[in-house]
Parts: C-alpha cells; structure tokens; sequence
C-alpha cells in the first residue's frame, strides 16, 4: 500500500508542477489589467480599441457562417451518400487544412492581381482588361474567403464522424413519415448535429482570433497587429498587455457562449442497438451534382493553390540558395519535433495522473492546461515574454555567479519560444492521449500491479505500448500545427532563427511571393503527409 501511495505522490507532484507551469504564465496577462496606464494605451482605448473588436468579431462572424454551411454540408453529402469520388473525397476534402491560411492568403492574391494567371489570361487570350478592383481581396470580404477555404476542415471532419455514427433509425423513421431530403437535413440531421458543429466552428473562431499572417498581409487591424504594432512599433509591452487581456476577455465570452448554445437539448440513443447510417446510392444529376459540389470545393481549397505554388517553384527555382533551404527546414523540424515530444511526455504524465488518482482536482486541473488552445499565440507570446523577463531577473544573481553579464539568457533562448509552444498546443497532444487511455482503461494496468509489476513498470512495458496509436497520432498533430504556427515565432524566436513559416511570411511581406512558394510547399507537403497518415491511422467509419 505505501509504495502504492507513493506511486500515486510520485505522478501527483509531477503532473501538478506541469499543469502549474502550463498556467502560470497566463497569470501575467491578468495581473496587467491593474498596472498604470499609458498614453499610448489611452489613445488606443479612446479612438482604436472598439475597430479592433469590431473587424475581429466581423471576420468570426462570417467566416463562422460560412464554414458552417461548407462544411456541414459536406459532411452531410459524405455521410449519408454514395457518388463518384466519394471514397477519395471523405480524407481529401480534409487536406485543405494543410495550407496555413497565410499561405493560402498570398497566394490567391498572386493568382487574381493584375499580374496574376487570371487577369493575363484575360488580357492576352481575350483582349479583356477588368476592372483591378474587381479582384482586389486585400479587404475583409477577401480575408472571410481564406478563412473559410482553410478553416472549413473543422467543422466537415467533426461533423462527418458523428453523422457517420448517427442510429439510421432517424432518418429512416422521417421518411417513413414522408419527409424529402430537405426536411430531413433541417429538421433532424441540423438539430442532432449541433453539438458537433459548435464544436468545430468554435475551433474555427479560435483560429481566426489567433491568425497574425492573413491579416497582416490584407492589412486589416485587428487585436493580433495590434499588440505586434504596440509592443514592437511604440516599444509598449504594457499596452500589449492590455491589448492582450482585452482579447482574452472576448476568447472567454465566445467560450461561454460556445458552452450555453451546446447545453439545453441533448440527442443520445434510446437503444444498445443502434445500426450506423446506411449510405444512399445516388444517380443521374444528384450523383453529378454531389462530385461536382466537391470537387469544386476540393479544388479552389486545395488543387489551385498547389498547382500555383508548385508553377512558383519551377520559376523561382535556384533562386533561393539550398543551403538557407535546408537550414530554415531544420531548425522547423527541430523545433517543432522538440516541442511535439515535450507536449506528448508531459500528456502521458497528466494524463496517467488523471486516471490512476481518484479526486475531484485530477479531474478538474488537467483541464486547466487545455485553456492554452483557446488563448490566442500573441497573448501567449505577451504572456511568455513577461514570465521569462521575470524569470531572468530573479535568476540574474546565478548569472553573474557563474560569469554571465548579460541579464537575459533565458528570455532570448530557443527555450522561451519551446515552452510557449508547449503551452499553445498542448490540448492538442492532450485530448489525444486523453482518448488513448479512456479507449485501454485500467484492467490490464490493475492486473500488471497485482502481478507485482511497480507502476513505473507498469506504465512503460503495458500502457505505453496500448497507447502507441494515440502517441503517434497526437505527435502527428502537434507537429504540423507547430509547423504553421506564425504569431509565437515571430515574437519570440530568437535572432536571426528563421523556421518555414516565419521565412515564407517574411517573403511574402516583401512581395517575393514567388520565392516565398518554396518553404510554403515544404509546409503543405509534410502537413499533407501527416494528415494522410492521421487519416489512415485513426480511421473511425467503414468505407
């Protein structure tokens, strides 16, 4: 019993110091809401805050509505319907997902602007010259419509898997009734499907909120170039700050909300036996309308902005020197593999913690750590800095102990920028593992103790190795979303340290978009292949 109980110390005093370490920096952004005002902050207050909230919450609004309507009703068509290509589109129609929307965004304005494929293809072929504003998408309209390509994947994979799972007894009893199609969709698939769909359109919104590279490159204002202009352009951090805990305070009211629209109405099964959704062969026009919806769909999401980056390549090609290739290619995996493995050791401890220790607080602290994924990357980034100025300054007597004369050393390290990763994305490695563990449960753990097995023992010979799928697909997923991330590396990379995103958003900030297609191609290609493989890996319907 005591080794036991000490077991049980042993992965409380661990997990409890990550999740502590996890939140902690959060506190900072908090505390900055009572420090003194200054002038520059008093100027934001009175005559730029209320446009930040406004174009902020325009840009949620729409893109919120319109990938709702992309991607349930893909899901839908996918779910419930047998047509040409469907087998292909079910995981294709997720690869959109691959191409960070900053990418998305420079590259669609190089293919309409004036010397764009498009407005060439007019002018030469057909001796037509538009309109230039016609095609000008460096405005919120435009922003709306990248979000929505990129970010759709969201709400048609969360969907597409419950409406996949859903009893056919529903539907098949609404048609007994006599209900078409349209009936059905609105009155039973939309009403059932609700928990799903709030669920990843509020991934969506979080996406926006904490998107830095679309908007810079439109040149729309919003709370994310507001705390870069603050901090780095007036030198402000305690304006950043604030600017910062304003964005927060809309993250938990959209959160809240988010949480009062998912309560009320629950749909569950009546039944054990519950037979999943048959799929409906479709014919003639239906048949062709369904493949055409989403190989259309497919195709402006993700073909023509590969077929565009691929043509920049070939032009470009020799043109950026392929040892700055390699090296910002490096030090993206590098720090992208580090920070995945840091957040999937320190998952399996928290989440091992949560199984094994029969509390209330187990329960409830490991959520705490989940908050990180809510928070947008330039509060983060606020956050992060403050803590480690902190940090540097109590440690500044074992600095110069040891011969060091500058103050900060831990501010300016890759360190800072790994431990803000591990903050951002670590609900993503979590939930993973955290599903990993509620599917093997504890009977083959129970069993392994009675067999006198000790508990680290336990852990590293029978639970890890049940949990390698949840491992490799919650690595998977870490790493690619690390692989894109831009507001964290910008702010706190350290000097002259260049990953693909920051050196593709770099380009494109120059107008080198061409030269910018290289890293971004990189980014697309090993996201694509990890979201191939996830697929495959996780695979949850039958074909």
């Amino acid at each position: 019993m005591s080794r036991r109980l000490a077991s049980v110390n042993g992965w409380t005093i661990s997990a409890v110091l990550i999740i502590i370490l996890l939140f902690l920096p959060n506190v900072s952004i908090v505390s900055g809401i009572f420090s003194q005002a200054s002038d520059n902050w008093a100027h934001i207050k009175e005559y730029m805050l209320f446009n930040y909230i406004k174009t902020s919450l325009t840009l949620v609004l729409f893109t919120a509505v319109f990938t709702i309507g992309i991607g349930l009703s893909l899901a839908w068509l996918i779910a419930q319907y047998d047509f040409p290509l469907r087998n292909f589109m079910k995981w294709a129609l997720i690869l959109p997902l691959s191409i960070p929307p900053f990418i998305g965004a420079y590259t669609y304005h190089g293919i309409i602007n004036y010397t764009g494929v498009i407005q060439k293809t007019l002018r030469n072929q057909f001796d037509i010259t538009p309109n230039p504003a016609f095609f000008d998408i460096m405005n919120i309209p435009g922003a709306v419509f990248i979000y929505t390509l990129f970010l759709y994947p969201y709400v048609y994979m969360i969907t597409r898997i419950y409406l996949s799972h859903q009893s056919a007894s529903l539907i098949e009893s609404a048609r007994t009734l006599g209900k078409g199609p349209w009936e059905i969709f609105f009155k039973i698939v939309l009403p059932i499907s609700r928990v799903s769909i709030i669920g990843g359109v509020s991934l969506v919104i979080l996406e926006v909120l904490n998107d830095y590279g679309v908007v810079k490159y439109f040149g729309i204002q919003t709370f994310s170039t507001a705390i870069f202009q603050t901090w780095f352009g007036l030198g402000d951090l305690d304006s950043s700050i604030k600017l910062a805990a304003s964005l927060m305070g809309i993250v938990i009211f959209i959160l809240i909300i988010e949480r009062l629209l998912r309560g009320g109405k629950q749909y569950s099964y009546a039944t054990t036996k519950v037979r999943p959704l048959p799929l409906v062969k479709l014919r003639g026009k239906a048949a062709r309308f369904a493949t055409a919806y989403t190989l259309f769909i497919f195709s402006i999401a993700f073909l023509i902005p590969i077929i565009q980056l691929i043509d920049w390549v070939i032009l470009t090609f020799g043109k950026v020197p392929m040892a700055e290739v390699l090296t910002y290619t490096k030090n993206s995996v590098t720090v992208a593999g580090l920070s995945a493995a840091l957040i999937i050791v320190f998952s399996l401890l928290v989440g091992n913690f949560s199984r094994i220790v029969h509390h209330r607080l187990a329960k409830v602290l490991p959520k705490l750590t989940i908050l990180g994924y809510s928070i947008p990357g330039a509060v983060i980034a606020v956050a992060v800095v403050t803590t480690f100025i902190a940090l540097d300054k109590f440690l500044a007597p074992v600095y110069q102990f040891f011969g060091v004369d500058s103050v900060l050393v831990l501010s300016v390290s890759l360190f800072m920028l790994i431990s803000a990763y591990v903050i951002r994305f670590f609900a993503i490695g979590y939930n993973s593992i955290e599903s990993g563990f509620d599917k093997i449960g504890t009977d083959f753990r129970d069993a392994s103790r009675m067999l006198g097995a000790t508990s680290m023992r336990t852990f590293f010979k029978v639970d890890v190795p049940m949990m390698k799928g949840a491992i490799i697909s919650g690595f998977t997923l870490v790493f690619v979303d690390i692989l894109k991330e831009i507001p964290l590396t910008l702010i706190l990379r350290p000097f002259n340290y260049d990953t693909l995103a920051t050196k593709a958003f770099q380009y494109a900030s120059d107008e080198r978009i061409m030269e910018a297609s290289q890293a971004s191609l990189l980014i697309v290609g090993v996201s694509t292949i990890a979201i191939f493989v996830f697929h495959k890996l996780l695979r949850e319907e039958p074909k």
